[in-house]
């Protein structure tokens, strides 16, 4: 359970920081990190990490002959889809966040969300389970 509640908070702390680096990420109005925000930045982080676990693995391995031929970029596609997909499902339960366009807000939003988890995880020891 605690890893689990490290793993959103990891998610949480890139989603946020990939939304304060790209103006075509939102994340809530206003300007400081107020309760609401907050708990609109938690929840989704808890779809980006289910979107993860259960979507992405699918998606991954039919989308595996464009990744071997791409060396691996297209990979960036796939995390970039998995970005627009936490942002559909956000809409759908009426949370403030938005990713504007496809390619470039969330392939670097993706590409942000991807490097800040790899810091994070590494600072904290709980979090590379």
């Amino acid at each position: 359970m605690k890893s689990i509640v490290i793993k959103i908070l990891v998610n949480g702390a890139a989603i946020w920081a990939a939304a304060f680096l790209l103006k075509g990420i939102s994340l809530g109005q206003g300007d400081g990190i107020t309760s609401g925000r907050l708990v609109t930045l938690l929840w989704v982080a808890v779809i980006f990490g289910l979107v993860n676990a259960v979507i992405k693995p699918v998606l991954k391995f039919f989308s595996m002959p464009f990744i071997i031929l791409s060396l691996g970029l297209f990979s960036l596609i796939v995390n970039a889809a998995m970005l627009e997909l936490t942002s559909w499902f956000a809409g759908q339960f009426s949370l403030d966040f938005h990713v504007d366009q496809f390619f470039w807000d969330a392939v670097l939003g993706s590409i942000i969300i991807t490097v800040v988890s790899m810091i994070v995880s590494k600072i904290l020891p709980d979090a590379r389970n």
